[in-house]
Protein backbone atom coordinates (compact mmCIF):
# COMPACT_ATOMS: atom_id res chain seq x y z
CA UNK A 1 0.00 0.00 0.00
CA UNK A 2 1.29 3.64 -0.66
CA UNK A 3 0.05 7.08 0.71
CA UNK A 4 -1.56 9.55 -1.96
CA UNK A 5 -3.18 12.89 -1.56
CA UNK A 6 -5.15 14.91 -4.18
CA UNK A 7 -6.28 18.05 -3.08
CA UNK A 8 -6.62 21.67 -3.98
CA UNK A 9 -5.48 24.86 -2.41
CA UNK A 10 -4.83 28.66 -2.29
CA UNK A 11 -1.78 28.01 -4.41
CA UNK A 12 -3.41 25.89 -6.99
CA UNK A 13 -6.78 27.74 -7.24
CA UNK A 14 -8.45 31.03 -7.41
CA UNK A 15 -10.69 31.49 -3.81
CA UNK A 16 -13.65 31.37 -5.99
CA UNK A 17 -12.92 27.63 -6.54
CA UNK A 18 -12.11 27.39 -2.99
CA UNK A 19 -15.32 28.58 -1.42
CA UNK A 20 -17.36 26.56 -3.97
CA UNK A 21 -15.46 23.29 -3.15
CA UNK A 22 -15.67 23.91 0.94
CA UNK A 23 -16.60 21.12 2.45
CA UNK A 24 -19.11 20.79 5.73
CA UNK A 25 -18.55 18.63 8.36
CA UNK A 26 -21.19 16.33 7.64
CA UNK A 27 -20.06 16.13 3.59
CA UNK A 28 -15.93 15.71 5.26
CA UNK A 29 -17.34 12.47 7.25
CA UNK A 30 -19.38 11.45 4.20
CA UNK A 31 -16.48 11.42 1.95
CA UNK A 32 -13.83 9.76 4.42
CA UNK A 33 -16.61 6.68 4.76
CA UNK A 34 -17.04 6.68 0.67
CA UNK A 35 -12.88 6.74 0.27
CA UNK A 36 -12.78 3.83 2.52
CA UNK A 37 -15.61 2.00 0.49
CA UNK A 38 -13.87 2.42 -2.47
CA UNK A 39 -11.59 -0.64 -3.67
CA UNK A 40 -7.95 1.75 -4.11
CA UNK A 41 -8.24 2.87 -0.86
CA UNK A 42 -7.75 1.32 2.69
CA UNK A 43 -7.56 4.49 5.04
CA UNK A 44 -8.56 7.72 4.38
CA UNK A 45 -8.51 11.71 6.47
CA UNK A 46 -9.57 14.84 5.03
CA UNK A 47 -7.61 18.22 6.04
CA UNK A 48 -10.07 21.16 5.31
CA UNK A 49 -9.29 24.49 6.20
CA UNK A 50 -10.12 27.78 4.50
CA UNK A 51 -7.64 27.82 2.12
CA UNK A 52 -7.42 23.94 1.40
CA UNK A 53 -9.24 20.51 0.83
CA UNK A 54 -7.01 17.88 0.59
CA UNK A 55 -8.00 14.27 0.55
CA UNK A 56 -5.08 11.25 2.29
CA UNK A 57 -5.78 7.79 1.24
CA UNK A 58 -3.45 4.59 1.43
CA UNK A 59 -4.15 2.99 -1.95
CA UNK A 60 -2.71 -0.17 -3.45
CA UNK A 61 -2.44 1.69 -7.37
CA UNK A 62 -1.56 4.74 -8.28
CA UNK A 63 -3.67 5.79 -11.38
CA UNK A 64 -7.10 3.98 -10.04
CA UNK A 65 -6.37 5.95 -6.66
CA UNK A 66 -5.86 9.19 -8.20
CA UNK A 67 -9.05 8.84 -10.83
CA UNK A 68 -11.20 7.76 -7.58
CA UNK A 69 -10.18 10.13 -5.00
CA UNK A 70 -10.35 13.41 -7.76
CA UNK A 71 -14.27 11.97 -8.44
CA UNK A 72 -15.20 11.61 -5.15
CA UNK A 73 -13.48 15.30 -3.90
CA UNK A 74 -15.82 16.25 -7.17
CA UNK A 75 -18.95 14.65 -5.62
CA UNK A 76 -18.61 15.89 -2.28
CA UNK A 77 -17.59 19.39 -2.69
CA UNK A 78 -20.57 19.95 -5.33
CA UNK A 79 -17.80 21.03 -8.23
CA UNK A 80 -18.08 19.10 -11.25
CA UNK A 81 -14.98 17.26 -12.18
CA UNK A 82 -14.32 19.23 -15.14
CA UNK A 83 -14.13 21.95 -13.51
CA UNK A 84 -12.18 20.92 -10.56
CA UNK A 85 -9.69 18.98 -12.26
CA UNK A 86 -7.41 22.00 -13.32
CA UNK A 87 -7.14 23.10 -10.16
CA UNK A 88 -6.32 19.56 -8.46
CA UNK A 89 -2.51 18.42 -6.95
CA UNK A 90 -1.52 15.21 -6.59
CA UNK A 91 1.23 13.99 -4.35
CA UNK A 92 2.81 10.51 -3.79
CA UNK A 93 4.40 8.58 -1.41
CA UNK A 94 7.69 10.58 -0.10
CA UNK A 95 6.14 13.73 -1.67
CA UNK A 96 2.74 13.26 0.03
CA UNK A 97 4.43 12.77 3.28
CA UNK A 98 6.61 16.08 2.67
CA UNK A 99 3.64 18.08 1.76
CA UNK A 100 2.06 17.19 4.60
CA UNK A 101 5.19 18.11 6.96
CA UNK A 102 5.47 21.13 5.26
CA UNK A 103 1.77 22.04 5.46
CA UNK A 104 2.05 21.40 9.14
CA UNK A 105 5.19 23.73 9.54
CA UNK A 106 3.31 26.59 7.88
CA UNK A 107 5.37 26.82 5.32
CA UNK A 108 2.60 26.12 2.90
CA UNK A 109 0.22 28.37 4.63
CA UNK A 110 -1.48 31.30 3.26
CA UNK A 111 0.59 33.30 5.95
CA UNK A 112 3.60 31.53 6.34
CA UNK A 113 4.60 30.09 9.75
CA UNK A 114 1.14 30.52 11.03
CA UNK A 115 0.55 27.77 13.55
CA UNK A 116 -3.06 27.61 13.51
CA UNK A 117 -2.72 24.65 10.94
CA UNK A 118 -1.54 22.33 13.69
CA UNK A 119 -4.99 22.12 15.96
CA UNK A 120 -6.33 21.72 11.91
CA UNK A 121 -4.25 18.96 11.25
CA UNK A 122 -4.99 17.16 14.92
CA UNK A 123 -9.26 18.05 14.22
CA UNK A 124 -8.46 16.27 10.92
CA UNK A 125 -6.61 12.64 12.59
CA UNK A 126 -9.47 13.11 15.45
CA UNK A 127 -12.33 12.42 13.10
CA UNK A 128 -10.35 10.22 10.83
CA UNK A 129 -9.96 7.91 14.01
CA UNK A 130 -13.79 8.40 15.62
CA UNK A 131 -14.97 7.08 11.91
CA UNK A 132 -12.13 4.49 12.06
CA UNK A 133 -11.07 5.74 8.47
CA UNK A 134 -7.11 5.99 10.01
CA UNK A 135 -5.23 3.38 10.24
CA UNK A 136 -1.53 2.45 11.13
CA UNK A 137 -0.42 4.12 7.86
CA UNK A 138 -2.32 7.98 8.28
CA UNK A 139 -2.29 7.18 12.12
CA UNK A 140 1.48 7.32 12.22
CA UNK A 141 1.55 10.25 9.55
CA UNK A 142 -0.87 12.86 11.02
CA UNK A 143 0.86 12.47 14.42
CA UNK A 144 4.09 12.57 13.23
CA UNK A 145 3.67 16.00 11.19
CA UNK A 146 2.17 17.35 14.37
CA UNK A 147 5.12 16.69 16.09
CA UNK A 148 7.31 17.80 13.16
CA UNK A 149 5.38 21.11 13.39
CA UNK A 150 5.93 21.88 16.58
CA UNK A 151 9.54 21.16 16.29
CA UNK A 152 9.51 23.80 13.46
CA UNK A 153 8.01 26.14 15.63
CA UNK A 154 10.25 24.86 18.81
CA UNK A 155 13.78 24.88 16.95
CA UNK A 156 13.53 27.63 14.77
CA UNK A 157 11.75 31.58 14.79
CA UNK A 158 9.34 30.37 11.20
CA UNK A 159 6.81 32.50 14.22
CA UNK A 160 8.18 35.75 12.94
CA UNK A 161 7.81 34.99 9.36
CA UNK A 162 3.92 35.19 9.42
CA UNK A 163 1.06 35.18 11.45
CA UNK A 164 -2.34 33.76 12.18
CA UNK A 165 -4.77 34.76 10.13
CA UNK A 166 -6.11 36.77 12.55
CA UNK A 167 -3.76 39.10 13.06
CA UNK A 168 -2.34 39.04 9.05
CA UNK A 169 -6.61 40.14 8.69
CA UNK A 170 -6.19 42.60 11.56
CA UNK A 171 -3.02 44.43 9.80
CA UNK A 172 -4.67 44.99 6.49
CA UNK A 173 -7.66 46.37 8.13
CA UNK A 174 -5.19 48.53 9.98
CA UNK A 175 -3.83 49.65 6.93
CA UNK A 176 0.18 50.07 8.59
CA UNK A 177 -0.91 51.51 11.86
CA UNK A 178 -0.21 49.27 15.13
CA UNK A 179 -3.31 47.24 15.42
CA UNK A 180 -2.99 48.19 19.17
CA UNK A 181 -3.16 51.89 18.40
CA UNK A 182 -6.12 50.72 15.87
CA UNK A 183 -8.17 49.19 17.84
CA UNK A 184 -7.90 50.86 21.20
CA UNK A 185 -11.02 51.69 22.54
CA UNK A 186 -13.55 50.22 19.34
CA UNK A 187 -16.46 48.03 19.71
CA UNK A 188 -15.91 44.95 18.04
CA UNK A 189 -18.62 42.50 16.73
CA UNK A 190 -17.52 38.62 16.24
CA UNK A 191 -20.02 36.35 14.57
CA UNK A 192 -19.50 32.61 15.30
CA UNK A 193 -17.90 30.58 18.19
CA UNK A 194 -15.70 28.36 16.67
CA UNK A 195 -11.87 28.27 16.89
CA UNK A 196 -10.97 30.96 14.43
CA UNK A 197 -13.68 33.49 15.90
CA UNK A 198 -12.74 32.38 19.54
CA UNK A 199 -8.91 33.25 18.06
CA UNK A 200 -9.88 36.71 16.82
CA UNK A 201 -12.29 37.54 19.79
CA UNK A 202 -9.11 36.83 22.28
CA UNK A 203 -6.76 38.93 19.71
CA UNK A 204 -9.28 41.84 19.51
CA UNK A 205 -9.38 41.94 23.37
CA UNK A 206 -5.64 41.70 23.58
CA UNK A 207 -5.17 44.44 21.16
CA UNK A 208 -7.42 46.61 23.59
CA UNK A 209 -10.87 47.33 22.11
CA UNK A 210 -13.27 48.41 24.53
CA UNK A 211 -16.46 45.61 24.33
CA UNK A 212 -16.60 42.68 22.36
CA UNK A 213 -19.97 41.85 21.65
CA UNK A 214 -20.09 37.73 20.54
CA UNK A 215 -23.06 36.96 18.12
CA UNK A 216 -23.44 32.96 17.35
CA UNK A 217 -26.55 30.76 16.12
CA UNK A 218 -26.05 28.50 19.87
CA UNK A 219 -26.62 30.97 21.94
CA UNK A 220 -25.20 29.28 24.77
CA UNK A 221 -21.33 29.03 23.08
CA UNK A 222 -21.48 32.94 22.47
CA UNK A 223 -22.50 33.26 26.41
CA UNK A 224 -18.89 31.17 27.43
CA UNK A 225 -16.76 32.53 24.45
CA UNK A 226 -18.27 36.22 26.42
CA UNK A 227 -17.53 34.49 29.81
CA UNK A 228 -13.76 32.78 29.04
CA UNK A 229 -13.44 37.08 27.51
CA UNK A 230 -14.62 38.92 30.30
CA UNK A 231 -12.77 36.06 33.50
CA UNK A 232 -9.17 35.59 31.32
CA UNK A 233 -6.15 36.97 32.76
CA UNK A 234 -5.03 38.32 29.38
CA UNK A 235 -7.92 39.28 27.56
CA UNK A 236 -10.27 41.30 30.35
CA UNK A 237 -12.30 43.03 28.33
CA UNK A 238 -16.22 43.73 28.56
CA UNK A 239 -17.71 40.82 26.87
CA UNK A 240 -21.19 40.08 26.46
CA UNK A 241 -23.32 37.86 24.07
CA UNK A 242 -26.13 38.16 21.77
CA UNK A 243 -28.12 36.22 19.23
CA UNK A 244 -27.52 36.29 15.55
CA UNK A 245 -31.24 37.74 14.94
CA UNK A 246 -29.67 40.57 16.74
CA UNK A 247 -26.53 41.30 14.62
CA UNK A 248 -28.21 44.19 12.35
CA UNK A 249 -28.59 46.38 15.17
CA UNK A 250 -25.42 45.56 16.76
CA UNK A 251 -23.66 46.54 13.14
CA UNK A 252 -24.78 49.97 13.74
CA UNK A 253 -22.94 50.24 16.90
CA UNK A 254 -19.86 48.13 15.86
CA UNK A 255 -16.76 49.37 14.29
CA UNK A 256 -14.81 46.17 14.00
CA UNK A 257 -16.68 42.96 12.26
CA UNK A 258 -15.36 39.71 12.22
CA UNK A 259 -17.16 36.67 10.99
CA UNK A 260 -16.51 33.02 10.60
CA UNK A 261 -19.13 30.81 10.37
CA UNK A 262 -19.65 27.15 8.70
CA UNK A 263 -22.83 29.02 6.82
CA UNK A 264 -23.22 27.75 3.56
CA UNK A 265 -24.66 31.23 2.57
CA UNK A 266 -23.98 34.95 3.05
CA UNK A 267 -24.41 36.07 7.03
CA UNK A 268 -23.98 39.56 5.67
CA UNK A 269 -25.36 41.18 2.58
CA UNK A 270 -24.36 44.24 1.31
CA UNK A 271 -27.59 45.87 1.80
CA UNK A 272 -27.53 44.69 5.58
CA UNK A 273 -23.45 46.28 5.63
CA UNK A 274 -25.34 49.38 3.79
CA UNK A 275 -28.60 49.42 6.16
CA UNK A 276 -25.89 49.65 9.08
CA UNK A 277 -23.40 52.67 7.68
CA UNK A 278 -26.84 54.42 7.14
CA UNK A 279 -27.69 53.93 10.80
CA UNK A 280 -24.54 55.08 12.17
CA UNK A 281 -24.39 57.98 10.26
CA UNK A 282 -27.79 59.02 9.24
CA UNK A 283 -27.46 59.46 5.36
CA UNK A 284 -27.91 56.44 3.25
CA UNK A 285 -24.19 54.42 2.36
CA UNK A 286 -22.36 55.34 -0.66
CA UNK A 287 -20.78 53.20 -3.27
CA UNK A 288 -17.68 54.06 -4.53
CA UNK A 289 -17.35 55.31 -8.36
CA UNK A 290 -15.15 53.17 -10.20
CA UNK A 291 -12.02 55.33 -10.01
CA UNK A 292 -11.66 55.18 -6.40
CA UNK A 293 -12.22 51.17 -5.48
CA UNK A 294 -8.81 49.94 -4.53
CA UNK A 295 -10.39 46.65 -3.81
CA UNK A 296 -13.62 46.12 -5.14
CA UNK A 297 -16.42 44.09 -6.94
CA UNK A 298 -16.77 45.29 -10.53
CA UNK A 299 -20.19 46.26 -12.02
CA UNK A 300 -21.96 42.62 -12.74
CA UNK A 301 -22.04 41.99 -17.22
CA UNK A 302 -24.23 44.54 -18.55
CA UNK A 303 -27.39 42.52 -20.05
CA UNK A 304 -27.80 40.83 -23.65
CA UNK A 305 -28.00 42.42 -26.38
CA UNK A 306 -31.53 43.23 -27.53
CA UNK A 307 -32.38 46.41 -26.46
CA UNK A 308 -30.65 48.65 -28.81
CA UNK A 309 -27.05 46.43 -29.09
CA UNK A 310 -25.14 46.46 -31.99
CA UNK A 311 -25.22 42.94 -34.14
CA UNK A 312 -22.91 40.53 -32.08
CA UNK A 313 -22.71 42.24 -29.12
CA UNK A 314 -23.71 40.11 -26.23
CA UNK A 315 -23.83 43.60 -24.45
CA UNK A 316 -26.60 45.92 -24.43
CA UNK A 317 -24.78 48.92 -25.40
CA UNK A 318 -27.16 51.41 -25.09
CA UNK A 319 -27.09 50.81 -21.15
CA UNK A 320 -22.98 51.17 -21.06
CA UNK A 321 -22.02 54.12 -18.89
CA UNK A 322 -19.34 56.83 -19.32
CA UNK A 323 -15.62 55.18 -18.46
CA UNK A 324 -16.75 51.60 -18.74
CA UNK A 325 -15.00 49.86 -20.89
CA UNK A 326 -17.40 47.24 -23.24
CA UNK A 327 -13.54 45.40 -23.80
CA UNK A 328 -12.04 45.41 -20.35
CA UNK A 329 -11.84 42.84 -17.79
CA UNK A 330 -15.04 44.10 -16.22
CA UNK A 331 -17.17 43.95 -18.78
CA UNK A 332 -16.48 40.00 -19.47
CA UNK A 333 -16.15 38.95 -15.49
CA UNK A 334 -18.22 35.92 -14.94
CA UNK A 335 -19.51 35.36 -19.07
CA UNK A 336 -19.67 31.66 -19.70
CA UNK A 337 -17.01 30.31 -22.71
CA UNK A 338 -19.88 30.64 -25.41
CA UNK A 339 -20.98 34.55 -24.41
CA UNK A 340 -16.58 35.14 -24.50
CA UNK A 341 -16.05 33.41 -27.87
CA UNK A 342 -19.31 35.81 -29.50
CA UNK A 343 -18.20 38.90 -27.24
CA UNK A 344 -13.92 37.99 -28.64
CA UNK A 345 -15.30 37.57 -32.53
CA UNK A 346 -17.45 41.18 -31.81
CA UNK A 347 -13.99 42.86 -30.82
CA UNK A 348 -11.82 41.09 -33.05
CA UNK A 349 -14.26 42.26 -35.74
CA UNK A 350 -13.93 46.18 -35.14
CA UNK A 351 -16.96 47.30 -33.91
CA UNK A 352 -15.75 49.59 -31.35
CA UNK A 353 -17.79 51.97 -28.97
CA UNK A 354 -16.18 55.29 -29.86
CA UNK A 355 -16.24 56.54 -26.30
CA UNK A 356 -13.23 53.85 -25.47
CA UNK A 357 -9.92 54.77 -24.82
CA UNK A 358 -7.81 51.86 -24.99
CA UNK A 359 -6.59 50.11 -28.33
CA UNK A 360 -9.14 47.92 -29.68
CA UNK A 361 -6.49 45.24 -30.96
CA UNK A 362 -5.47 45.40 -27.93
CA UNK A 363 -8.15 44.72 -26.01
CA UNK A 364 -9.06 42.04 -28.50
CA UNK A 365 -6.30 40.27 -28.14
CA UNK A 366 -7.19 39.94 -24.51
CA UNK A 367 -10.39 38.78 -24.71
CA UNK A 368 -9.86 36.27 -27.16
CA UNK A 369 -7.58 34.90 -24.56
CA UNK A 370 -9.92 35.09 -21.68
CA UNK A 371 -12.67 33.43 -24.23
CA UNK A 372 -9.60 30.46 -24.33
CA UNK A 373 -8.95 30.53 -20.61
CA UNK A 374 -12.49 29.64 -20.19
CA UNK A 375 -13.40 26.94 -22.62
CA UNK A 376 -11.01 25.22 -20.16
CA UNK A 377 -12.15 26.36 -17.13
CA UNK A 378 -15.61 27.40 -18.15
CA UNK A 379 -15.91 30.88 -16.10
CA UNK A 380 -13.45 33.61 -15.96
CA UNK A 381 -13.81 34.69 -12.51
CA UNK A 382 -14.68 38.54 -11.86
CA UNK A 383 -11.52 41.11 -11.70
CA UNK A 384 -11.87 42.46 -7.96
CA UNK A 385 -8.59 44.74 -7.91
CA UNK A 386 -8.26 47.50 -10.87
CA UNK A 387 -5.50 50.11 -10.59
CA UNK A 388 -6.76 53.13 -8.18
CA UNK A 389 -6.47 56.18 -10.53
CA UNK A 390 -4.72 58.54 -8.56
CA UNK A 391 -6.39 62.17 -6.93
CA UNK A 392 -9.29 60.04 -6.57
CA UNK A 393 -9.03 59.25 -2.27
CA UNK A 394 -10.99 56.61 -1.10
CA UNK A 395 -13.07 57.86 2.03
CA UNK A 396 -11.77 57.15 5.20
CA UNK A 397 -13.68 53.90 6.70
CA UNK A 398 -16.09 54.12 9.67
CA UNK A 399 -16.78 50.22 9.56
CA UNK A 400 -14.07 47.32 9.39
CA UNK A 401 -15.09 43.95 8.20
CA UNK A 402 -12.87 40.84 8.49
CA UNK A 403 -14.57 37.83 7.00
CA UNK A 404 -12.28 34.47 7.88
CA UNK A 405 -15.16 32.17 6.50
CA UNK A 406 -15.13 29.71 3.38
CA UNK A 407 -17.22 30.27 1.72
CA UNK A 408 -17.37 33.83 2.50
CA UNK A 409 -19.79 35.19 4.99
CA UNK A 410 -19.87 38.30 3.91
CA UNK A 411 -20.79 39.56 0.60
CA UNK A 412 -17.89 40.78 -1.66
CA UNK A 413 -20.30 43.09 -3.16
CA UNK A 414 -19.72 45.20 0.00
CA UNK A 415 -15.93 46.55 -1.17
CA UNK A 416 -18.07 49.08 -3.02
CA UNK A 417 -20.17 50.81 0.04
CA UNK A 418 -17.74 53.98 0.55
CA UNK A 419 -16.96 54.38 4.75
CA UNK A 420 -16.09 50.54 4.76
CA UNK A 421 -12.88 48.26 4.72
CA UNK A 422 -13.66 44.49 3.92
CA UNK A 423 -10.50 42.22 3.97
CA UNK A 424 -11.42 38.60 3.23
CA UNK A 425 -9.76 35.95 2.40
CA UNK A 426 -8.84 36.28 -1.08
CA UNK A 427 -7.61 39.98 -0.58
CA UNK A 428 -5.46 38.02 2.42
CA UNK A 429 -4.19 36.28 -0.47
CA UNK A 430 -3.24 38.83 -2.46
CA UNK A 431 -1.34 40.75 0.25
CA UNK A 432 -0.02 37.83 1.41
CA UNK A 433 2.12 37.18 -1.99
CA UNK A 434 3.83 40.14 -0.96
CA UNK A 435 5.03 39.27 2.31
CA UNK A 436 8.80 39.36 3.23
CA UNK A 437 9.74 35.42 3.94
CA UNK A 438 12.41 34.72 7.40
CA UNK A 439 15.77 33.23 7.13
CA UNK A 440 13.82 30.80 9.67
CA UNK A 441 12.18 29.00 6.50
CA UNK A 442 15.38 27.49 5.23
CA UNK A 443 15.87 25.94 8.17
CA UNK A 444 12.19 24.60 8.19
CA UNK A 445 12.80 22.81 5.29
CA UNK A 446 16.02 20.75 6.09
CA UNK A 447 14.02 20.01 9.34
CA UNK A 448 11.08 18.77 6.68
CA UNK A 449 13.73 16.98 4.76
CA UNK A 450 15.83 15.33 7.43
CA UNK A 451 11.98 14.36 9.11
CA UNK A 452 10.90 12.66 5.94
CA UNK A 453 13.69 10.59 5.32
CA UNK A 454 13.42 9.57 9.25
CA UNK A 455 9.73 8.50 8.43
CA UNK A 456 10.43 6.31 5.51
CA UNK A 457 12.95 4.64 7.08
CA UNK A 458 10.56 4.00 10.17
CA UNK A 459 7.71 2.67 7.42
CA UNK A 460 9.76 1.03 5.67
CA UNK A 461 11.44 -0.87 8.95
CA UNK A 462 7.87 -1.06 10.21
CA UNK A 463 6.98 -2.88 7.41
CA UNK A 464 8.85 -5.94 8.01
CA UNK A 465 8.28 -6.02 11.98
CA UNK A 466 5.77 -8.77 11.01
CA UNK A 467 7.96 -10.65 8.55
CA UNK A 468 10.61 -10.78 11.74
CA UNK A 469 7.72 -11.71 14.55
CA UNK A 470 6.19 -14.31 12.32
CA UNK A 471 10.15 -15.93 11.84
CA UNK A 472 10.69 -16.05 16.02
CA UNK A 473 7.41 -17.29 16.30
CA UNK A 474 7.90 -20.21 14.07
CA UNK A 475 11.55 -20.65 16.04
CA UNK A 476 9.89 -20.88 18.85
CA UNK A 477 7.38 -23.43 17.83
CA UNK A 478 10.25 -25.64 16.85
CA UNK A 479 12.10 -25.23 20.00
CA UNK A 480 8.45 -26.10 21.88
CA UNK A 481 8.25 -29.13 19.88
CA UNK A 482 11.70 -30.41 20.13
CA UNK A 483 11.56 -29.91 24.22
CA UNK A 484 8.12 -31.79 23.80
CA UNK A 485 9.84 -34.46 22.28
CA UNK A 486 12.43 -34.89 24.53
CA UNK A 487 11.02 -34.75 27.71
CA UNK A 488 9.24 -37.62 26.17
CA UNK A 489 12.54 -39.90 25.04
CA UNK A 490 14.19 -38.92 28.69
CA UNK A 491 11.17 -38.85 31.06
CA UNK A 492 14.56 -39.63 33.62
CA UNK A 493 15.39 -35.99 33.82
CA UNK A 494 14.58 -33.72 36.86
CA UNK A 495 13.35 -29.91 36.52
CA UNK A 496 16.22 -28.26 36.53
CA UNK A 497 17.65 -30.37 33.84
CA UNK A 498 14.85 -29.77 31.74
CA UNK A 499 15.05 -26.09 32.43
CA UNK A 500 19.05 -26.22 31.68
CA UNK A 501 18.06 -27.69 28.27
CA UNK A 502 15.44 -25.68 27.10
CA UNK A 503 17.78 -22.40 28.06
CA UNK A 504 20.35 -23.89 25.75
CA UNK A 505 18.26 -24.68 23.27
CA UNK A 506 16.54 -20.97 22.63
CA UNK A 507 19.65 -19.59 23.76
CA UNK A 508 21.15 -21.15 20.04
CA UNK A 509 18.02 -20.17 18.41
CA UNK A 510 18.14 -16.76 19.70
CA UNK A 511 22.03 -16.24 18.46
CA UNK A 512 21.18 -17.43 14.98
CA UNK A 513 18.43 -15.25 14.15
CA UNK A 514 19.86 -11.82 16.05
CA UNK A 515 22.12 -11.29 13.26
CA UNK A 516 20.35 -11.34 10.32
CA UNK A 517 17.28 -9.87 12.00
CA UNK A 518 18.66 -7.05 12.95
CA UNK A 519 19.86 -6.76 9.72
CA UNK A 520 17.58 -7.27 7.38
CA UNK A 521 16.03 -4.50 9.86
CA UNK A 522 18.15 -2.48 8.98
CA UNK A 523 18.28 -2.88 5.36
CA UNK A 524 14.63 -2.64 5.12
CA UNK A 525 15.14 0.57 6.20
CA UNK A 526 16.81 1.95 3.25
CA UNK A 527 15.49 2.92 -0.60
CA UNK A 528 14.16 0.30 -2.08
CA UNK A 529 14.40 -2.47 1.13
CA UNK A 530 10.93 -3.64 0.83
CA UNK A 531 11.76 -6.43 -1.28
CA UNK A 532 13.66 -8.07 2.17
CA UNK A 533 10.74 -9.14 3.84
CA UNK A 534 9.59 -11.02 0.92
CA UNK A 535 12.92 -12.53 0.58
CA UNK A 536 12.98 -13.39 4.58
CA UNK A 537 9.18 -15.36 3.60
CA UNK A 538 11.00 -17.13 0.85
CA UNK A 539 13.58 -18.39 2.69
CA UNK A 540 12.13 -19.45 6.20
CA UNK A 541 8.97 -20.72 4.20
CA UNK A 542 6.69 -18.54 6.45
CA UNK A 543 3.19 -18.74 5.82
CA UNK A 544 1.37 -15.51 4.54
CA UNK A 545 -1.27 -16.26 6.78
CA UNK A 546 0.70 -15.88 9.94
CA UNK A 547 2.49 -12.95 8.35
CA UNK A 548 -0.88 -11.01 8.06
CA UNK A 549 -2.54 -12.23 11.43
CA UNK A 550 0.87 -10.48 13.33
CA UNK A 551 0.30 -7.48 11.07
CA UNK A 552 -3.23 -7.35 12.18
CA UNK A 553 -2.30 -7.74 15.92
CA UNK A 554 0.43 -5.39 15.94
CA UNK A 555 -1.92 -2.91 14.27
CA UNK A 556 -4.62 -3.83 16.69
CA UNK A 557 -1.99 -2.87 19.55
CA UNK A 558 -1.09 0.10 18.25
CA UNK A 559 -4.44 1.61 18.33
CA UNK A 560 -5.30 0.90 21.99
CA UNK A 561 -1.68 2.86 22.63
CA UNK A 562 -2.99 6.43 20.36
CA UNK A 563 -4.36 8.84 21.95
CA UNK A 564 -7.87 9.68 21.40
Amino acid sequence: MSLLVVGLSHRSAPVSVLERAALSADAQSKLLQDTVAAEPATEAAVLATCNRIELYADVDKFHAGVAELSTLLAQHSGVGLDALTPYLYVHYEDRAVHHLFSVACGLDSMVVGEGQILGQIKDSLARAQELHTAGRLLNDLFQQSLRVGKRAHTETAIDRAGQSLVTFGLEQLAAGAEVATWAEGRTALVIGAGSMSSLAAATLARAGVGEVVVANRTFERAERLARILTEGDDTAVAARAVPMDAVPDELTRADVVVSCTGATGLVLTAETVAQAVEGRTGRAAAELPDSARTTEQPKAPLPPAGAGGDDNCPLDLAAVQPGFSVMGEAAVAGMDAATLEQHATWAAGGTVDRRERRSPEADAELISVLAAAAATVGRIPEHRKPEPVAGVPRPAPRVFLLDLAMPRDIDAAVHRLAEVRLVDIESLAEASADAPMAADVDQVRRIVSDEVTAFGAAQRAAHITPTVVALRTMAADVVAGEIARLDGRLPDLDERQRGEIRQAVHRVVDKLLHAPTVRVKQLAAEPGGAGYADALRTLFDLDPETVAAVSRAVDSTDDKDRPA
